[in-house]
């Protein structure tokens, strides 16, 4: 990987890793944040739910598309600017949520944070494996990551519970409020991180070669499986597990705290061996779906695999953004925020599948949707772990 070190203090380096974590978790917290007060702004602006709900799609399609292509036109910035940036436009863009009454501006709004968060996510990580050594980048890669799944497991209950008191403008509100926060900590307690390997043409070759866009595609396949059963997990604790009420939020809370611990955790074993640990993950999560459709219908069991199976899913996402910047070499600039992408696709694809198998089967159609792609998640990563970064050399 093709980064350039700034020489800082241990202390200072993990102000840093904190800081860009309290980003990630901010910015996370406010993507998923509309699921928990979907009713609340539909009934407020006046439409119906389905048509809320393209509130959600339309910032996962604003960070697949539109985050690569402001990574690209801001790829010869310096990375701290490119982050303070960010933050100040998602602000921008969450005081529209909370200002406006018009839907289309708001759906507008949402489709801007999200490319602003694929921007910030890219330069998150370049800034993240910058002051670490070169041996430690697998856990820097995992803070950042880590943020994102303290967000999915603390933040949205969080916000949807200030959405429930103070309305859902309070929440976006409330954002809008830790944004800031986030924006001053960067602009204090980051360092200048300069651009390296040239422009994004220059770099584009590496970041899209073929080795590349095959891990890009495991990326993929890794979400799909797992938005395919995540999505419709109520229904499937409800009909098959027999849990309602409370008790969902607890099984809930116990698969995020996984994620957040597997996300940690995975960035040792992306230093250790990132394509191994791929395929070890993509094994164990697979075997974790099986194992929840034949024990579904015991709520102690449940809860096991549930555990087990955040952290293989989220174990791995370590690893998955250390290979695309490996494999990408002197491209890694331009490819970080590649994965992002592949994911956000991923999650659409998967939660869209799941759907169709649920609408035509039982609660069970979903994990066994995701289970079929879990297969095809080991085969691809035994694949990929075969493949080489190229020989290091200099974008010109």
């Amino acid at each position: 990987m093709s980064t350039q070190q700034a020489a800082l203090s241990p202390a200072r380096t993990t102000l840093a890793l904190a800081t860009l974590f309290t980003g990630m978790f901010v910015l996370g917290s406010a993507e998923l944040l509309v699921v928990g007060v979907l009713n609340l702004i539909a009934a407020d602006l006046g439409v119906s739910i389905p048509t809320a709900g393209t509130l959600v799609t339309a910032y996962a399609l604003g960070l697949a598309i539109g985050g690569p292509v402001l990574a690209a036109l801001t790829i010869k910035l310096d990375k701290r600017l490119v982050l303070a940036g960010s933050l100040a436009l998602f602000i921008l863009g969450n005081l529209v949520a909370v200002l406006t009454a018009d839907y289309t501006l708001f759906l507008v709004a949402r489709v801007g944070a999200g490319a602003v968060q694929g921007l910030f996510i890219a330069a998150a990580f370049a800034v993240g494996v910058s002051v670490v050594p070169p041996e430690r980048r697998g856990r820097a890669i995992s803070v950042v990551v880590s943020g994102i799944a303290v967000s999915a497991a603390l933040g949205v209950p969080l916000g949807t519970l200030v959405g429930q008191t103070l309305g859902w403008r309070g929440s976006f509100a409330a954002i809008v409020v830790l944004s800031g926060l986030a924006l001053v900590a960067t602009l204090a307690l980051l360092p200048s991180v300069p651009p390296t390997g040239g422009g994004a043409g220059s770099q584009a070759r590496y970041a899209f070669a073929p080795r590349v866009l095959a891990v890009l595609f495991l990326n993929f396949l890794v979400f799909a499986s797992l938005y395919a059963a995540l999505t419709y997990l109520v229904p499937f604790l409800e009909r098959v597990t027999g849990i309602s009420g409370p008790l969902v939020s607890v099984f809930l809370l116990a698969y995020g705290v996984a994620t957040a611990v597997g996300s940690f955790g995975g960035g040792r074993f992306a230093d250790r061996g990132a394509a191994r640990t791929l395929v070890v993950a993509s094994t164990g999560a697979t075997l974790s779906l099986a194992t929840l459709y034949f024990v579904g219908s015991t709520a102690f069991l449940v809860a096991l695999v549930l555990l087990a199976w955040g952290v293989f899913s989220f174990g791995m996402v370590p690893s998955l953004q250390y290979r695309v910047l490996d494999l990408a070499g002197p491209g890694g600039a331009l490819a970080q925020s590649l994965p992002a992408s592949a994911a956000n696709i991923g999650i659409a694809f998967g939660s869209f599948a799941g759907g169709v198998a649920i609408g035509g089967f039982s609660a069970s159609a979903a994990v066994l949707t995701g289970l079929a792609v879990g297969v095809l998640t080991i085969v691809a990563a035994w694949a990929t772990s075969y493949l080489k970064p190229p020989v290091p050399q200099e974008v010109p």
